[in-house]
């Protein structure tokens, strides 16, 4: 720097009021979050949480999970409406860690702005703590980054990190399924946050296609993909504590054929019928506009299954039951059987 030349911050493109107002502005949002073990608000270095009374847990294991809602973002961008991708960010993580049989504590969010507007910040950080009021977690911190000369000042990226706990004895292990065991699937609320780059290509999602209404969606385009990521952690808790479950598969990035096997046992696989899936509107689309080969959409989507339980057969009428007492769609879409790998759609 030459001698006698002043800068600032604020000349390097980073509104530090900015950032302040933000804060002050997303306090409301964070205090709908408070559960017990919350020792304090937001605005410390570190968010403090103490483990609740575990007389019930024998020994706690602590169980973590970390994820983003990749390029759904943009779909957010276009359409200029930011109130709902927070509830993807949490729903990405507790989803996973519930699939452990584990009770989501806390979450921490993370957002890089390439210009932080408060007003759009809270508007993010309200779908934050959406998201964990309905996962039962408490938002008990997190980062607001300004990335001036990296982002657009118009852009910006949320990623998340959650942890929860269980019993180590309660842990869900693919190692106690068995061939036999029903294959449970539970409704998705749509995409979600996973297939989001194929979906953005073969739809060409520019402002004019999402704002367009369908009759086939009921809603616009761009109300279609914006509809946040169920959510599963009450009704699977719910579950758990009435009824012994083998395991529990987020329907994720990968699928049916990455993620079902990933509640499974070697030397097994899922043999899933077809008729038992109700497909939504959304993914037929997809699939007609793209010409998109039947294996690759259930390779790339949830298709209507956002989360799969497997519970042995004498149990699984009964499962189906408490799921649908919760509000959620379910019903037995498979079995698991000996001697095939992975997913077979029959």
């Amino acid at each position: 720097m030459n001698a006698g030349h002043n800068e600032s911050y604020s000349a390097a493109g980073v509104d530090v009021t900015a950032g302040y107002k933000a804060v002050e502005l997303m306090k409301k949002h964070v205090a709908r979050t408070k559960i017990p073990g919350v020792l304090e608000g937001i605005g410390g270095f570190g968010g403090l949480f103490a483990l609740p009374d575990m007389l019930d847990i024998q020994e706690p294991v602590l169980v973590s999970g970390a994820d983003g809602v990749g390029t759904k973002l943009q779909i957010a961008r276009i359409m200029d409406k930011h109130d709902t991708i927070g509830v993807d960010a949490v729903a990405m993580c507790v989803n996973d860690i519930v699939c452990a049989g584990a009770k989501p504590l806390f979450f921490l969010d993370y957002i890089a702005a390439g210009k932080v507007i408060p007003e759009k910040i809270e508007q993010i950080v309200s779908g934050v703590a959406e998201g964990c009021v309905l996962a039962g977690c408490a938002l008990i911190g997190g980062e607001t980054a300004e990335h001036p000369g990296v982002m657009p000042d118009d852009e910006y990226d949320i990623a998340g990190f959650a942890v929860g706990i269980v019993d180590k004895s309660k842990i869900l292990d693919k190692a106690a399924v068995r061939p036999g065991d029903a294959v449970i699937g539970i409704a998705s609320s749509g995409v979600h946050s996973n297939g989001f780059s194929l979906t953005r290509k073969v739809l060409q999602t520019g402002k004019a296609l999402l704002g367009n209404y369908s009759a086939e969606l009921g809603r616009t385009f761009g109300e279609e993909l914006l509809i946040p990521t169920k959510i599963y952690v009450k009704p699977v808790l719910t579950l758990l504590e009435k009824l012994p479950v083998r395991s529990v598969s987020h329907i994720t990035g990968g699928g049916f054929y990455e993620n079902i096997p990933r509640g499974i046992s070697e030397g097994s696989g899922a043999v899933i019928e077809l008729a038992n899936i109700e497909i939504p509107p959304i993914f037929t689309l997809i699939q007609k506009t793209g010409g998109v080969p039947q294996r690759d959409m259930f390779n790339t989507y949830n298709m209507g299954v956002g989360m799969c339980v497997i519970t042995a057969p004498e149990h699984a009428d009964e499962a189906v039951r408490v799921l649908n007492g919760c509000g959620e769609k379910a019903k037995i879409i498979g079995e698991v059987k000996s001697g095939i790998e992975g997913v077979v759609l029959a």
